[in-house]
């Protein structure tokens, strides 16, 4: 695609950036058949296609509306176009740098603009797990709109002595997770316990940056990005941890993005570059050990695994995954579509309920129609989102692995 950037574009970090990724797209229109926004509302201009247009008109000098802003609000930022483009297109971080741009042109109203700070401070406050414990007390009571953002509270169980392992890990604090389904983070480091391998949390880390930078704060996320790598940098350097483990995709595709988001940062672009090569999710720390741990397992349950899009687009994960629970016992079942975003999508289904829904409750036709037993996950978004709509139970695949581990030493 040709391009003529705006002078105030031109020769500039994010003009250049966007200028090499405009280059590349061929207007095939491939992304447009496994787009989901565009599956469901049929407009081109809510395609990556359309958008990637929008981006380069605006980037060329074109006044950006209310109008494009929509358009680009409206991308799950699910990547699914990446995987499906033959050009390597690096879509998400155009629609980044699109949003970028066009929110400091085009100002939003007061509701919005209220709307996604109190989402955003809310997410990460200190109050954030009080009201959560609150709301699922009251659970019941709750009108159904609330309801489904808020999980039934199952009991963490106890947790291992990590100490007298010699392997060591880090996980990431993550800003909601603790709050709304602290087994996941507990089943993770029983798990890995079991495999030999100590799984702790480094003071100072918290939230990945993902909220932040996906609701018009981008300069907040960075900083947060800095504050976990200083967290985790003595140890890091010191040589005592292997491996900073994600157990939420979300977290782990937007921490894996560190060194390019820092790039331009001479006290981090390193560090970052450095952290992120020892960033792995919590399947490819798991996958070693499958042997040893299917030999204390009982049969799984027939299941179907929804890959989230920030781990089989963002992170290409899904075939090890699914290998992996195959490995473990789980009797996979096939279903439609498994490529499509579910509609989650962090912050995205508050902000568009109708759009997330329809995906929702299309993924769900298509995982029903198998008849499993559980839905499985790797993402604590989606397990929220598809729980919501289903009363199959839906669960991250480690909280079953260590539910099965537990059953069978009677603990």
């Amino acid at each position: 695609m040709q391009t003529k950037l705006a002078s105030w574009a031109r020769d500039t970090d994010l003009g250049n950036e966007a200028d090499a990724i405009l280059r590349r797209c061929v207007h095939c229109g491939f992304c447009t058949a496994t787009c989901p926004t565009y599956q469901v509302l049929g407009d081109e201009l809510d395609s990556p296609r359309g958008r990637i247009y929008l981006i380069k008109q605006v980037l060329e000098g074109a006044e950006p509306t209310q109008s494009t802003q929509q358009h680009l609000d409206r991308c799950l930022t699910c990547r699914n176009c990446e995987t499906t483009c033959p050009s390597g297109v690096e879509y998400g971080h155009l629609v980044d740098i699109g949003r970028k741009i066009v929110d400091e042109r085009v100002p939003r109203s007061w509701g919005d603009r209220t709307k996604r700070t109190l989402l955003r401070k809310a997410m990460m406050s200190p109050l954030f797990a009080p009201a959560m414990r609150l709301g699922q007390a009251v659970r019941g009571l709750l009108p159904e709109s609330l309801k489904r953002k808020v999980p039934e509270r199952r009991d963490a169980g106890a947790l291992p002595d990590i100490a007298r392992h010699a392997r060591q890990v880090l996980m990431l604090a993550g800003c909601v997770q603790p709050a709304m389904m602290p087994t996941i983070d507990a089943a993770t480091i029983r798990v890995l316990d079991a495999v030999g391998i100590g799984a702790r949390i480094a003071p100072g880390a918290g939230c990945c940056g993902a909220v932040s930078f996906h609701l018009d704060a981008q300069d907040a996320a960075l900083a947060q990005m800095r504050a976990n790598v200083d967290a985790w940098w003595p140890l890091v350097q010191d040589g005592k941890v292997e491996a900073i483990v994600m157990n939420a995709s979300g977290c782990g595709a937007m921490v894996k993005e560190y060194a390019h988001h820092l790039r331009h940062d001479p006290a981090y672009a390193q560090k970052a570059a450095d952290i992120v090569a020892l960033v792995k999710d919590v399947a490819e720390i798991v996958a070693p050990h499958a042997g040893q741990l299917r030999a204390r397992l009982p049969d799984g349950a027939r299941a179907a695994f929804h890959p989230p899009c920030t781990l089989q687009h963002w992170q290409g994960l899904r075939p090890l995954s699914e290998q992996l629970l195959a490995d473990l016992g789980f009797e996979l079942l096939p279903f439609a579509d498994k490529h499509l975003c579910c509609g989650s999508a962090g912050a995205y289904s508050v902000l568009n309920p109708d759009i997330a829904l329809q995906l929702r409750d299309r993924k769900l036709s298509a995982i029903s129609a198998g008849g499993p037993d559980v839905i499985l996950s790797a993402n604590i978004g989606c397990i929220g989102h598809l729980q919501s709509g289903t009363d199959t139970p839906v669960r991250h695949w480690i909280e079953v692995v260590d539910e099965r581990l537990r059953s069978v030493a009677g603990g």
